[in-house]
């Protein structure tokens, strides 16, 4: 094997295929590659089982087997779906079960009892339809309710995965034609998981020079469903959807003590995604998930092992149930985890990641079609990918970089080549001084939502590290704090109710999102122990941070339920006759470096300033940022907070002032906000800095006067995304 403590080779692992064997070797040479894999729809090379590197196997827990899928079609995989609302019209409604969906991705199943595992929805009233008023006709495919006139209805059914949703995405971006498509089994099944076990042993002894088996992944597909035309109709990387079946769900029953309903995965047909407030009974859901997915998971690891090989699991495709960060996840037993690095707050899902010996991050882009096409622009790709990761590469180092797709599509691009040699370079020279080391922390950040630790870094993704308009000045303010001097914590409700003192901790407090959603924590905010907790926390000397709709739930007179400490309010209609005199705009603070108009990406309507309230921003009398003091403590009030790097100053000077450290901004600074400063101690020496660099994050030469942590300043000139590091004696 070649070493991996090198400057020049080691901890990085490129994609193979048959008909790239030379190319495979210079790459390795090159790059300085120490691990070799396969991807989806090739084999590994047999000219290269004996390269000098180690080789990983993607395996597929859930797919290429369609002999065994075809043989035992009770035990495919199944997802539940609901359809579109339709209106009656009289007293009879039909609605056909696969309207707008791909008609050979899902296959209705009829064969377990649909009057157990199906839901006819009234969502009028929002109850279910006595099964005495509704009937499948399986030859038109269509449910018939005997409907009340003008009462909406949905139906949620169970269907049967007939192609895999990831291998459907692959053959359609890639235009593969004529590819048989592979059906997903379900391995939490009786006769399907005596047979994975098996297959798993069959498959480590044919493949002897494999050293690492890459499980892509245990064992549910995250929900992906495509239209009639082949496009994504719903994605949710955090979905549940794909994970059930009348055995698993008998199973939970039996668990619960209570019995299961459609209903408590389709939640009003929200899918209950990540943006909506889990009920009581989705959580239970997830949990008896977690700990079967993490039992079965386990044993085919403990298998792999038995073999002498490495476990490794992709962190996306088949994951749900593998959520890494809560406390199921280390007894599954892996060696490491590897996952696509899209940003910074990706890189760090994967970094923080407890209990593994190694992480590995998959750079983009990815070797497909879309991007490595005639015309298409790769190094651009790489190098926004790269910059924005090396952010927080710098604050908590992945162990491993790598690459997927196909290398022969790569090859067509030299200069994307050249670029990536620079990369792996780069990449070995910050792990060596960045892994083990202590980096300079500011203050401790606590992120609230009412999912916590479940979802860190994953806050306000709906499809891995792609955003929308509604959510990615909210996305920002994560991707921010994934390379910033902060102790970031994810905590949720609970976490306060069960120990209110808990706040206490932190410097500072940071909630985001739009009003009603779990990000923000919806109901919670009427809880009074909740409330009185954050009020004490803050009248105490905390500071809080919020972004969009910060405590946004109507209750009791207000919308902003902690307007007191926010010193805005948002007008819903209901205070239209208050009039509102607070506008003029001060200097602050928080924009000290403020190098134009502040973007705030859609920002928000109708947020007012109470009286009191220092207002920084607006914008036709609509607030945008503001400060204010409450008791001790000081609370700030962001519209929105898009990446970008003056908006990485405002929020890192935000939380200083929220937390009142203003007299530590010239403390290991730049005063160039497109460069930053990370400074390091030695575990030996403890936070004492020994170390520091400062980096360019742009690709365009940048002066700035750099701050050391004793107040001595000296200006630098950096090259375009250079790093400079300095020892200090």
């Amino acid at each position: 094997m070649r070493p991996t403590d090198s400057k020049t080779t080691g901890r990085v692992t490129i994609p193979t295929d048959g008909d790239v064997v030379p190319e495979t070797l210079e790459i390795l040479r090159r790059w300085g590659a120490d691990a070799v894999r396969d991807c989806d729809g090739t084999d590994f090379p047999a000219a290269l089982r004996q390269v000098d590197a180690k080789v990983y196997a993607t395996y597929y827990t859930t797919r290429k087997d369609n002999d065994w899928a075809r043989k035992n079609p009770d035990e495919i995989q199944q997802m539940y779906i609901s359809t579109s609302f339709h209106t009656a019209e009289g007293d009879r409604l039909s609605i056909h079960l696969m309207d707008h969906l791909y008609p050979d991705m899902l296959a209705v199943n009829d064969r377990d009892d649909i009057t157990r595992w199906w839901e006819v929805m009234d969502r009028t009233t929002g109850c279910p339809v006595p099964v005495s008023r509704w009937r499948y006709e399986r030859e038109s495919g269509d449910v018939v309710i005997e409907a009340v006139p003008y009462h909406q209805y949905s139906v949620s059914f169970l269907a049967y995965i007939l192609w895999d949703p990831v291998h459907m995405y692959n053959a359609v971006t890639n235009g593969w034609k004529d590819v048989e498509h592979q059906i997903t089994f379900d391995v939490r099944q009786p006769k399907t998981r005596a047979f994975t076990m098996m297959r798993l042993r069959r498959f480590i002894e044919e493949h002897p020079y494999v050293d690492v088996i890459r499980f892509t992944t245990f064992f549910h597909q995250f929900t992906l469903i495509f239209d009639e035309l082949a496009r994504e109709k719903y994605v949710d990387w955090y979905g549940y959807s794909a994970s059930v079946s009348p055995y698993i769900l008998a199973q939970f029953e039996k668990e619960a003590g209570y019995p299961f309903r459609p209903e408590y995965i389709i939640d009003q047909g929200y899918m209950n995604n990540p943006y909506r407030e889990p009920s009581r009974e989705f959580r239970d859901f997830q949990a008896f998930q977690r700990r079967e997915v993490a039992k079965l998971a386990r044993e085919m690891v403990e298998i792999t092992h038995e073999y002498g090989k490495e476990a490794m699991m992709f962190l996306g495709d088949h994951w749900i149930g593998t959520e890494p960060f809560m406390e199921e996840f280390p007894t599954i037993g892996l060696d490491a985890v590897v996952g696509s690095v899209g940003n910074g707050a990706t890189l760090r899902l994967i970094s923080d990641i407890p209990g593994v010996r190694y992480t590995e991050g998959r750079f983009l882009p990815y070797f497909f079609p879309d991007t490595f096409h005639e015309g298409g622009d790769p190094v651009r790709e790489a190098k926004v990918n790269w910059v924005t990761a090396r952010r927080a590469i710098l604050r908590k180092p992945i162990d491993r970089i790598g690459y997927g797709g196909y290398l022969k599509l790569a090859l067509r691009f030299p200069a994307f080549i050249d670029y990536v040699e620079r990369v792996c370079d780069e990449f070995r020279g910050l792990y060596a001084r960045v892994k083990g080391a202590v980096p300079f922390c500011a203050g401790r950040v606590a992120v609230l939502s009412s999912w916590g630790r479940m979802r860190a870094w994953g806050n306000h993704m709906v499809h891995h590290a792609l955003y929308h308009k509604q959510n990615y000045a909210y996305f920002g303010v994560m991707e921010i704090l994934s390379g910033a001097p902060f102790d970031v914590c994810f905590i949720d409700f609970d976490d306060i109710r069960s120990d209110p003192k808990m706040l206490d901790g932190f410097d500072a407090v940071v909630n985001a999102g739009d009003g009603d959603t779990a990000w923000t924590g919806g109901e919670n905010w009427a809880d009074e122990a909740v409330l009185t907790a954050v009020r004490r926390y803050v009248y105490n000397g905390g500071g809080f941070i919020g972004v969009g709709e910060p405590s946004g739930h109507q209750w009791q007179g207000r919308y902003f339920q902690l307007a007191d400490i926010l010193g805005v309010e948002m007008e819903t209609g209901f205070t239209l006759n208050v009039d509102k005199y607070n506008w003029d705009e001060q200097p602050h603070f928080i924009t000290g470096d403020v190098r134009g108009a502040i973007d705030f990406g859609e920002g928000k309507k109708g947020v007012y300033a109470l009286p009191g309230t220092t207002v920084i921003v607006q914008r036709d009398r609509e607030v945008q940022l503001a400060a204010h003091a409450s008791g001790k403590g000081r609370g700030v009030y962001i519209s929105g907070l898009p990446y970008n790097f003056d908006n990485t100053r405002l929020l890192y000077r935000a939380i200083l002032w929220a937390s009142h450290k203003e007299d530590a901004l010239l403390h290991w600074f730049s005063t160039n906000a497109s460069t930053e400063v990370h400074a390091y101690g030695k575990p030996e020496s403890g936070p004492e800095v020994r170390q520091y660099c400062v980096v360019n994050n742009t690709y365009e030469p940048q002066d700035t006067r750099v701050y050391r942590g004793d107040g001595h300043a000296f200006d630098l000139h950096l090259d375009e995304s250079e790093i400079r590091w300095f020892d200090v004696p």
